[in-house]
């Protein structure tokens, strides 16, 4: 078998930052964490890299946007201690969370989708149950009539209010949380965002949004946001895995 061409050539840790607007130092990181496999060193210390180093420095920069640098690190060190099977777990796990978060999203908006038609349907204001008693056509509910009609408990909407999310008025006379049509409209929106799957605390800057414009339009700025994430993440995983298979086959 012939000798590999590129354990000739010798690079020198500029070599390798240089292209890509980083520090040798950054260099130095990478390889001490293992993203890059080990260089040689010369008599008096100095690192000595090779073309594979170079194709090793661009898989692992092609893998950052797609998987993060922890996973994109990890990929990399399961590769250079010859551990392809880890290496691949790894994708497979964060195509598994690309996944999961479409399936969120799509979840999400037809949440949205029908809140939105509940809204419709009742010139402009939740639909339901809207006033203290739990009759239709007030314009008030207290917290028990407003947690059935959600199908929660009454705990749950306490704690969405110690969270920001709801903003109930107290009666003057009974202590009592007062839930108007926009608190009502704010519950729901909460209750359809965490069954789409939403952490509170992502939902509190939606539900802000949603209050300073008086309604639910806010919320589709974001949800084109997320889709470009998504999208954006699902293309770098493929950048990601063009660079990677390069890499594979140059190590032989």
């Amino acid at each position: 078998m012939g000798r590999n061409p590129q354990s000739v050539v010798q690079l020198r840790p500029v070599d390798l930052a240089r292209p890509h607007g980083l520090s040798t130092q950054a260099v130095r990181n990478y390889e001490e964490a293992g993203a890059l496999p080990a260089a040689t060193r010369s008599a008096a210390g100095y690192r000595a890299y090779t073309p594979l180093h170079a194709s090793a420095l661009r898989a692992f920069l092609a893998l950052l946007p797609g998987h993060g640098h922890r996973t994109a690190t990890a990929i990399m060190r399961a590769v250079n201690d010859d551990a392809p099977e880890e290496a691949f777990r790894l994708i497979d796990e964060s195509h598994a969370l690309l996944l999961d978060d479409r399936r969120t999203l799509r979840a999400v908006e037809d949440a949205l989708r029908d809140l939105e038609a509940a809204t419709d349907r009742a010139g402009g204001t939740p639909s339901g149950p809207a006033d203290a008693s739990g009759a239709p056509g007030g314009t008030v509910m207290f917290v028990g009539p407003l947690a059935a009609a959600l199908g929660i408990r009454p705990a749950t909407l306490r704690a969405w209010e110690r969270a920001g999310l709801v903003r109930p008025r107290r009666d003057p006379l009974t202590g009592y949380r007062v839930y108007d049509a926009a608190d009502v409209r704010d519950a729901r929106l909460v209750h359809q965002l965490r069954r789409g799957g939403y952490l509170l605390d992502r939902i509190a800057p939606l539900i802000t949004q949603v209050r300073a414009a008086g309604g639910l339009e806010p919320l589709q700025a974001a949800l084109d946001d997320w889709h470009g994430r998504l999208a954006a993440r699902g293309r770098a995983m493929l950048a990601g895995a063009a660079a990677l298979e390069t890499y594979l086959r140059e190590r032989g």
